[in-house]
């Protein structure tokens, strides 16, 4: 390769570079001015255009957290977080075996069976919105927080055994025939031979689950009260007919995002692995 091959393809890269950045900080900079915004006064921060050197104050998360005497975000923080991990378990233990069926010992019409999962996410929330309002009424089951266990679980299952399928699709019949010729079983190949093989996928699947869950806010606002409020929903308690007060709303919602930034940063090396799971051959 040529002297000035060579450094077309250094700009280029250079250049590609400086793109991801750009685009990175166009990413972060709505988060980097929420997290500037809750340390302001509301006055400051009702100011147009933005006052950039206010005074910083923890005005804001001392009201969130009910110092004043407020409403506490404990319990919908631990409904939000109850609801978001028990129904990302109950996902991944009936996706992996489904995925298993058809990526690895494949059904008949195994094509067919996924665009049926796929087709599950084209019908609009809202419409199945009444009816299941109809049916947690009659069964006793509004404000209550393992109805949204069974509607999280429903609605993430479909994309979860998308996602496993493919990344199941990579596990080495080898391996699998192998510990079933030693006298496995199916379930004993499931968590010990094809798992840990999966596992990356296996966490990026259950991240993005754990993500919708937290963040569904339609259904946990109608068919929940009191008891069972989630934290997206004691959020949305912030914006009154009194006006928008905007600092303790960006207090509230970068509390509320920590979770699934947490989350996401300590499973980020599963994730990026999970996320290109089968991407090269």
């Amino acid at each position: 390769m040529s002297a000035v091959a060579v450094r077309i393809r250094r700009r280029r890269g250079a250049g590609l570079g400086l793109l991801a950045w750009l685009i990175g900080l166009l990413f972060f900079l709505p988060i980097a001015w929420m997290a500037l915004t809750s340390f302001h006064s509301e006055a400051d921060a009702a100011t147009n255009p933005p006052s950039f050197g206010a005074a910083l104050t923890l005005d804001g998360y001392r009201d969130f957290f009910g110092v004043g005497g407020g409403a506490s975000p404990w319990p919908a923080l631990i409904n939000s977080t109850v609801a978001s991990l028990v129904s990302t378990l109950c996902v991944l233990l009936l996706a992996l075996p489904a995925a298993y069926a058809l990526s690895v010992r494949r059904v008949k019409k195994w094509t067919d069976v996924l665009f049926f999962f796929l087709s599950t996410k084209m019908l609009p929330v809202v419409a199945g919105l009444l009816p299941i309002y109809l049916f947690a009424k009659n069964a006793g089951m509004l404000d209550n927080i393992w109805l949204l266990v069974i509607l999280y679980t429903s609605m993430n299952l479909p994309i979860a055994v998308w996602m496993m399928q493919s990344f199941l699709a990579e596990v080495p019949v080898a391996v699998i025939e192998a510990a079933q010729i030693d006298g496995a079983r199916l379930p004993t190949v499931l968590a010990r031979v094809v798992a840990p093989i999966a596992l990356p996928g296996i966490a990026a699947t259950a991240l993005i689950c754990f993500i919708f869950s937290w963040n569904e806010l339609l259904f946990a606002r109608v068919l929940t009260g009191v008891v069972a409020e989630t934290a997206p929903v004691f959020l949305t308690g912030f914006i009154t007919s009194q006006g928008l007060f905007l600092a303790k709303v960006c207090a509230a919602s970068l509390v509320i995002s920590l979770p699934v930034l947490a989350a996401g940063f300590a499973a980020q090396d599963k994730l990026v692995q999970g996320l290109s799971l089968g991407a090269v051959k």
